[in-house]
């Protein structure tokens, strides 16, 4: 019996060495030069893998696995290679490798290239590579490491642009590998807008354009003639992350809104964290020299004007409003004076305490018809102290994420 356990351990252990986390296998390049083929600077990897690979993400069966993505920087033409130093063998190791490559193949659309001197003779054709759609924004941002400005643009494109669908399938593979509940949406759906962000870059004299990022706006139909574009993927591809352009294309598409008569106001569809923060920061930066906003009419509480201004200028919708009121309120208050700070805390908190009241509402309405020991366990649940905690924690960390909306603010 023990024979029969040390043997499987030293199996086990043999086949653990085989396992590859899949977010260190992947390795993704935006190629500009040949040169950065052999450039370990360019290389970036996934933040998630999972829903490829599952949840463990991982790959079984390889040793030293390197799963090759590499893309053209503007059309985003694709290499895709599979190295390793070893799989495992089914005759002799009783089991069978993952399938990596077939599992790729469903992400990425099929042309891609297998060996690199096809891909980098499809580099020299980048040349002829221009933006899809409509120039919308032109902005430069000036660059430590290369010690001049850059210039960036920002264009709106649809499905009959031509060579623009193959081109968004490529794009799309990356929403795959850096955002969480990512899915590929329905092109054929006329409703979508989409707007890219390109780098313009120098190569031999003359000037190319690559991809930065990209995002999704689907139109929906509000009654009788209006729409209320929705926000679905947003995504900066890693290099060029924290440089201020996903703030430059949500103003962007803002701006492009607003000139439109029909909309209604914008919307996100289950926003994360960080587009929250980039949201706060260029809805306060839009909304800031608004008249409904002067410090006076700050003091004396959110109201319905800064709704009626905000949607029809703005294309802001009431929720939205509601935030940006809240982070300009807090730069006008002194949050030294006693009576001045206590005031902005009530008011935020009253805001906060709703989905409380909403609670109590349907308890009333279960105390009306639960017999009197169901009730005490159904109260039990929601203790007033607790629910003051968590109130002023919810408080708390709100005033810090507004807090760094408005040094970023200072800064801009």
């Amino acid at each position: 019996k023990n024979l029969f356990l040390s043997g499987l351990t030293a199996m086990e252990k043999k086949l653990a060495e085989y396992k590859c986390n899949t977010n260190e296998a992947i390795q993704l390049k935006l190629v500009r030069f040949p040169e950065d083929l052999e450039d370990e600077n360019t290389t970036f990897n996934p933040e998630y893998s999972h829903q490829v690979f599952g949840d463990d993400e991982v790959a079984f069966g390889y040793k030293g696995l390197k799963i090759l993505l590499y893309y053209i920087a503007g059309n985003l033409s694709t290499l895709f290679r599979i190295e390793y130093t070893s799989k495992v063998n089914e005759k002799f190791d009783c089991v069978e490798a993952d399938d990596v490559e077939s599992k790729i193949r469903e992400i990425i659309p099929p042309g891609f290239c297998t060996n690199t001197d096809d891909f980098v003779s499809l580099l020299e054709k980048e040349v002829n590579f221009k933006p899809f759609g409509m120039l919308l924004h032109t902005y430069s941002i000036h660059n430590e490491e290369a010690g001049e400005d850059i210039t960036y643009q920002i264009y709106k494109a649809d499905m009959t642009c031509p060579g623009f669908r193959d081109y968004h399938e490529r794009l799309q593979t990356f929403l795959m590998w850096f955002i969480e509940t990512a899915s590929f949406i329905d092109v054929d759906d006329e409703r979508w807008n989409y707007f890219l962000v390109f780098e313009k870059y120098n190569k031999d004299g003359a000037t190319l354009f690559a991809t930065v990022g990209y995002m999704t706006v689907y139109n929906y139909y509000v009654y009788p003639d209006k729409t209320r574009p929705r926000v679905s993927q947003m995504l900066i591809l890693p290099p060029f992350q924290g440089e201020g352009h996903g703030a430059q294309l949500l103003e962007t598409v803002h701006r492009y809104y607003m000139s439109s008569p029909t909309v209604l106001d914008i919307t996100a569809e289950d926003p994360s964290e960080n587009y929250v923060k980039l949201r706060d920061f260029v809805l306060v930066k839009l909304c800031q020299d608004l008249l409904c906003f002067s410090p006076v009419k700050l003091m004396q509480g959110f109201s319905q004007e800064m709704v009626t201004e905000a949607q029809q200028k703005l294309k802001i919708n009431k929720q939205h409003t509601r935030r940006v009121y809240e982070i300009l309120r807090l730069r006008a208050t002194n949050m030294g004076d006693a009576e001045q700070s206590r005031s902005y805390r009530l008011d935020v908190k009253r805001r906060l305490i709703g989905p409380y009241k909403k609670k109590q509402r349907e308890l009333a309405k279960m105390r009306r018809c639960l017999r009197p020991e169901e009730m005490t366990n159904q109260l039990n649940q929601i203790d007033l102290n607790l629910q003051r905690e968590q109130l002023e924690e919810s408080f708390q960390q709100l005033v810090s994420d507004y807090r760094r909306v408005l040094e970023r603010l200072a800064q801009a």
